[in-house]
């Protein structure tokens, strides 16, 4: 099964990703990421969720392929409420949500991890937005998460992306570690959140969201606008097409 969970110690759940080749997910498995995540987190036998993914790399954000081989705009709409929901189950789990985070994060998957409690990586892991290559926008929101402001304007503007001993450095990510270390790093991290009342833990949770200094998800529905903007305009087919055809971005190709 692509999106699989299962009980890996008493209080701890993981949430495993599976769709080869780069884990770049068509718009159901975003909605189903997200009914599993919170359903996990629903479970009062559970503590703490790890969300990770099996493959080359943690996320490669939605499927274009499937967006282009769609007339229309259904699939960009599905796509898009699609991210929104299972970025806002990481934020709204009742418990935390670690991230194990294995080679690439890129697009959708920055959207996962910018909304977790917890991130830790595979020491060869590397974090992005390459959404101005393709027309588009969002994550920003999420990106602003975990890294300063100023890095993340020249990150976003650029598409370029940042490793994961960079997170360490900023605070962001709590460890990066060899990949073959990564799930029992992330067990360690829930398995001390395990060990405490989870009453208290799930008070903390509702409580840490509600004082966060911005609402990611009013904010991430703002920059969506501005990419349903581009999709109307034609801009985001252009370079979707070119990137679908060559692989390349659409200044690359000419």
């Amino acid at each position: 099964m692509p999106i699989t969970t299962a009980r890996a110690e008493s209080g701890i759940v993981t949430v495993t990703v599976d769709f080869p080749p780069v884990n770049a997910l068509p718009s159901a498995a975003w909605f189903e990421l997200a009914d599993a995540i919170l359903a996990a987190g629903a479970d009062p036998e559970t503590s703490v969720v790890i969300l990770r993914a099996e493959g080359r790399g943690f996320n490669a954000g939605v499927d274009i392929k499937e967006m282009q081989n769609t007339t229309g705009f259904g699939a960009l709409i599905d796509a898009n409420k699609g991210c929104a929901a299972a970025f806002s189950a990481v934020y709204d789990c009742a418990v935390p949500v670690i991230v194990a985070v294995n080679g690439f994060c890129v697009g959708g998957g920055i959207g996962l991890v910018g909304n977790a409690d917890v991130i830790v990586a595979s020491d060869d892991a590397v974090f992005g937005l390459p959404e101005v290559d393709r027309g588009a926008l969002g994550a920003a929101t999420h990106l602003a998460r975990l890294v300063p402001q100023h890095m993340m304007r020249t990150l976003y503007y650029t598409a370029q992306n940042v490793t994961a001993q960079q997170l360490v450095h900023f605070g962001s990510c709590y460890k990066a570690v060899p990949r073959e270390e990564l799930l029992e790093t992330a067990l360690e991290v829930a398995r001390k959140i395990d060990a405490k009342d989870t009453r208290v833990i799930r008070a903390a949770k509702a409580a840490i969201n509600g004082i966060d200094p911005v609402d990611v998800k009013t904010s991430y529905l703002l920059e969506q606008r501005y990419t349903y903007e581009l999709n109307l305009a034609g801009v985001a087919d252009e370079h979707r097409d070119a990137y679908v055809a060559t692989g390349k971005t659409l200044k690359e190709g000419k």
